[in-house]
């Protein structure tokens, strides 16, 4: 480095969990830093890392002195063909318990010789998503102040904060398979301060298992006794979102800031040379953008079922004939491994009758086009990425939520913000086009989008100088990522 001011700056080391929905918003958290003045080593797995390579080209990250990226391995079996889909989550949860703390306190002794040599300032803090709780034994070892990032809601940690009491009180596991579907989890769960009204079907759906041993319990149980430990979280939200949540969340845990949503945070701030650094592990056609240019404003419905949502043939059968028969324009976002068991097979029927208002693409960058005047609803998994940026578009949303804490983001969607409505998890055609023509040209509908509109705003303002999530960012970095051990 050319001075000393350089040498001197706060260098934070920033690590997602190892998935597209968590990368996403820690690579926007860590552009945030990187205008306050750090200098940033963004961690990703090497399998991760070569898939970005991959997609955004191999000098991607070429010429970036202060934002560098760094990789350490996942300890996974290495997967057959070009690698080019998202990993199991059960396989990478419980290969983080065992294989990632060594590796990534090897990586930490690299950056400190590296320093030593004076290519790099000291590393001064760590910046880890939730699910890397190891990282704060690093941490504590190394000195550093330890930063947790939930890329998920607040509500889905004050409910995993509660799954050893689902435990203790035998709601968890399920008797049987039976449970799933005999309105068990219908149940009212009325004894976690700040869900009002929320049922056990409104939880993050870990629960939803009969084995006493299931390695996801055991891993979010782990990871929210070891919370406690950090010296503070963040969450991708905001006051605004979840009041209830954050104050209740408070009385356990009283060093927490919500800083969200990051969206709206980055596009009021100054676009610095960061700008061309993207997280996409699949790469975007951009000619979806061309398309949607030819459409009348607020006419297409955009449809995407994340990074790791997977779906019968069936299933998505009536999703295509739901979307053929509501007449509208759609963007449809279908990932090679969306289907369960086999690649995508639409009929020529199905092709034939789309075929002057339909486009389908692999992958698309999902905040460009939620944003086009022409997009007017979302049909999305409810991935708390996804739901943020649909927010920060003011685009309401029909809600197809596949796994993990969806059902609870799809609860505030409809329930509590009145944004969106649930399509059934047995979807079916005529409820698909009911509620795509509801949303697009329906009553209800332009409530929706007015209500989606309101809350967009309140994100601007939260975000901006003097706004909640703006203070609470300063804070943190005052507070706690700047502060000396």
């Amino acid at each position: 480095m050319s001075n000393f001011a350089e040498r001197i700056k706060p260098h934070a080391v920033i690590t997602p969990y190892p998935l597209q929905g968590h990368i996403n918003p820690l690579l926007k958290l860590a552009k945030l830093l990187h205008l306050r003045g750090f200098h940033i080593t963004f961690v990703n797995t090497e399998y991760n890392h070569k898939r970005l390579l991959k997609s955004r080209g191999p000098k991607a990250f070429d010429g970036f002195t202060d934002f560098t990226f760094e990789t350490i391995p996942d300890g996974l079996t290495p997967i057959e063909g070009d690698g080019d889909v998202s990993q199991d989550i059960i396989s990478l949860s419980d290969s983080i318990r065992k294989n990632f703390y060594h590796p990534f306190c090897e990586l930490l002794a690299r950056l400190k010789d590296s320093s030593n040599d004076g290519h790099i300032p000291p590393v001064s803090c760590l910046v880890s998503d939730i699910g890397l709780t190891f990282t704060i034994q690093a941490a504590e070892e190394h000195g550093l102040p330890s930063v947790l990032f939930s890329s998920a809601s607040a509500c889905s940690l004050l409910s995993a904060l509660h799954f050893r009491t689902l435990i203790d009180k035998g709601v968890i596991p399920l008797k049987d398979e039976s449970y799933l579907t005999n309105g068990y989890l219908d149940t009212k769960v009325d004894w976690i301060p700040g869900l009002g009204n929320f049922r056990l079907k409104d939880l993050p759906d870990f629960i939803r298992t009969t084995d006493p041993n299931d390695i996801m319990i055991k891993f979010i149980i782990e990871a929210a006794d070891r919370v406690h430990e950090a010296n503070s979280i963040v969450f991708n939200t905001s006051d605004e979102l979840e009041n209830d949540v954050i104050n209740a969340l408070s009385i356990k845990i009283p060093s927490i800031y919500a800083i969200g949503p990051l969206t709206s945070f980055l596009n009021q701030s100054p676009q610095n040379n960061l700008a061309s650094i993207g997280s996409n592990l699949w790469k975007e056609d951009m000619k979806c953008l061309e398309w949607l240019e030819s459409k009348e404003q607020g006419s297409v419905v955009y449809v995407n079922f994340g990074s790791i949502t997977v779906m019968t043939p069936d299933q998505l059968l009536e999703f295509a004939w739901g979307l053929a028969n509501s007449k509208k324009p759609f963007l449809w976002i279908i990932r090679p491994d969306l289907v369960i068991g086999g690649s995508v097979i639409l009929s020529s029927d199905f092709v034939n009758e789309t075929s002057d208002r339909g486009v389908i693409a692999s992958w698309c960058p999902q905040e460009k086009v939620l944003n086009h005047p022409s997009v007017g609803g979302f049909l999305t998994h409810c991935g708390w990425n996804s739901t943020m940026e649909s927010i920060c578009a003011g685009v309401p949303m029909l809600c197809w939520p596949f796994f993990a804490e969806q059902p609870t983001n799809c609860r505030y969607i409809c329930n509590e913000w009145e944004i969106g409505a649930e399509i059934d998890t047995n979807v079916k055609r005529e409820e698909v086009e009911k509620l795509i023509n509801e949303l697009m040209v329906g009553d209800k509908g332009k409530k929706m989008r007015q209500k989606a509109m309101e809350l967009k705003k309140k994100a601007e303002e939260d975000t901006r100088p003097g706004g909640c999530s703006y203070v609470n960012l300063e804070k943190v970095i005052k507070e706690v990522l700047l502060k000396q051990n």
